[in-house]
């Protein structure tokens, strides 16, 4: 690196990580790697924010997911292991709801066949768990992981999803998958009203990481998450859903972070 990377953006993609970091309103890099270990290694020392595209806090119980009152039968049990960030992301994402999953269990997650994953989350939570939710749990264990071992990470790494990010900027949902011409015209579209510099940005970024194989809208969900981490004096406010989250049982925020001038 030439310059200190402060604020960087991460996203996990076909079997990847990638990472677009800024020095302030400045591209700095793209990289791919196989492991959020190296990405803290590389960013972790200098960083002011890192905005990682997975669920950080996780139920551990069903009383872990910040709901209010007592569950009472199956169904409160269902609905109180909703993390109240992904039921409010879904409200403001319109077609694009179905992008959110209810991420496993902190126990569930660390299980690597999907009949003990969802066996294990049903226990303790009550819910159902999604063969898309467990597709997750690899990157969400590496991160809750790193959040667990070493504790100045926490100070550093917030948890998004690109969609919440792409409608932040847009103010408006998107209607289009990410993978499709539709989506991808659409995403750049948004990324290019946000900052100017975008498209040769995302040129950038697209042909730092090509050797890694990577698909552009992995690249485009990393780009979306650096502008969220991104912070200079003309950038928006970072928030959060909900705006004051709860924590998980091993104080983590449940929450996922935006940016933009008001609250959606």
């Amino acid at each position: 690196m030439t310059e200190q990377a402060r604020s960087v953006g991460v996203a996990r993609t076909a079997g990847s990580w990638i990472a677009v970091a800024f020095d302030g309103p400045a591209f700095v890099e793209a990289v791919a790697t196989d492991e959020i270990g190296a990405i803290w290694a590389r960013y972790g020392e200098d960083a002011e924010l890192i905005v990682v595209g997975v669920p950080i806090g996780l139920i551990g119980r069903v009383d872990d997911a910040g709901s209010t009152g007592p569950a009472r039968g199956s169904d409160d049990r269902a609905q109180s292991a909703e993390r109240q960030c992904d039921v409010l992301a879904r409200e403001l994402l319109g077609d694009r709801a179905r992008a959110i999953h209810a991420p496993p269990s902190r126990e569930a997650a660390r299980r690597r066949r999907f009949p003990a994953a969802r066996r294990v989350h049903e226990r303790t939570t009550g819910a159902q768990l999604t063969r898309a939710a467990f597709e997750q749990s690899v990157a969400i264990a590496a991160v809750d992981e790193l959040l667990q071992e070493v504790p100045e990470s926490r100070s550093v790494l917030r948890g998004s999803h690109p969609e919440l990010a792409f409608r932040a900027f847009a103010d408006e949902p998107l209607d289009r998958d990410p993978s499709t011409a539709g989506g991808y015209a659409e995403r750049m579209r948004t990324l290019a009203e946000h900052d100017r510099d975008a498209p040769p940005t995302v040129q950038s970024a697209a042909e730092a990481v090509a050797d890694a194989d990577v698909p552009i809208e992995g690249v485009l969900a990393a780009l979306a998450l650096g502008y969220t981490a991104r912070s200079d004096d003309a950038t928006a406010t970072l928030r959060s859903l909900p705006p004051e989250p709860p924590t998980d049982a091993t104080g983590l925020p449940m929450e996922l972070v935006y940016r933009s001038d008001a609250p959606l």
